[in-house]
């Protein structure tokens, strides 16, 4: 079964060049790609140096700053032209420590979809200021509570897809792009009937680099969560 870690990046020129290595490290069944939005601090360039001196490294340039959802999806396509057989989402600035993906490939065994959960086991967040962390966890409820989702942690970005799930996602037709992305492609794949598993990872803010939240992908957030739910109780999904 071989794997694919999609690393979205924008700016990570200190954090690539460590994470990179200690993905591939954990199992030799793990290939990266690289899915760059034209970094100006040179993220590329790192990027096509480490895939040059390994085979397992492999990067996916994009003209410019499009957003999260439309750089996980342009990897999802490439992944899917390719045989792999799982397709992760990772961030690239240790948030999602790449101990956890032993965890998630042998729970990947029994289930379609592996989140990795902030909230499942209490409240599992390190360095993020209160409002942050209440902003996010009550993020999840609200999207719990009005789309059925079965899911303590709709929102985290540390996720793996069996090559199955993605085929039967129509992914032309995802339109959202931060917290809603998430929330979207599992609400998508739940349901089509998929499976879907939790497992407890602690999430750590990052120490390198600036983080990507704004206000728009909370307001973006707010929006999506009814308009799923409409969209599948008028079979639109």
């Amino acid at each position: 079964m071989k794997a694919l870690i999609i690393i979205p990046t924008y700016n990570e020129k200190e954090n690539l060049p460590l994470i990179v290595p200690d993905v591939l490290a954990r199992d030799m069944r793990l290939s990266v790609l690289v899915v760059d939005d034209n970094s100006p601090d040179g993220t590329g360039r790192i990027a096509d140096q480490m895939a040059e001196e390994n085979s397992r490294v492999h990067v996916l340039h994009r003209p410019g700053k499009a957003g999260l959802g439309r750089a996980y999806l342009a990897g999802f396509k490439w992944a899917l032209e390719r045989d792999y057989d799982l397709i992760f989402e990772m961030d690239a600035d240790f948030s999602h420590n790449p101990k956890y993906l032993v965890d998630f490939l042998k729970e990947s065994e029994n289930t379609d979809i592996v989140l990795g959960s902030r909230y499942i086991c209490g409240v599992n967040v390190i360095n993020w200021p209160m409002t942050r962390l209440l902003l996010s966890y009550f993020a999840n409820v609200y999207a719990r509570v009005v789309t059925g989702l079965p899911v303590r942690d709709s929102t985290g970005g540390f996720k793996c897809f069996h090559r199955k799930v993605l085929e039967a996602i129509n992914l032309d037709s995802v339109h959202s792009n931060g917290y809603a992305f998430q929330i979207e492609m599992s609400f998508r794949a739940w349901t089509k009937g998929f499976r879907i598993r939790e497992i407890p990872i602690v999430f750590t803010d990052r120490e390198q680099g600036h983080s990507k939240m704004s206000k728009r992908i909370v307001r973006e957030a707010i929006w999506m969560v009814p308009k799923l739910r409409l969209m599948h109780i008028f079979r639109l999904l």
